[in-house]
């Protein structure tokens, strides 16, 4: 059982992989929120728009 640990613990293949992951999974967040962030300020200008006019018929 403690060789297997060992070997286990000793074993870097896979970790590149898992470093990308990790990469691609930050770089998925960082673009939802962006898409999410320039969807409220389109959303903002809109709704400006729509009032503005609604105000002048």
């Amino acid at each position: 059982m403690r060789k297997l640990v060992k070997k286990f613990v000793g074993d870097e293949r896979g970790l590149e992989t898992v470093e990308y992951a990790i990469i691609a999974g930050l770089i998925v967040v960082g673009t939802i929120g962006l898409i999410a962030s320039i969807g409220v300020w389109v959303n903002s200008k809109f709704t400006a728009l729509d009032t503005g006019l609604s105000a002048n018929p």
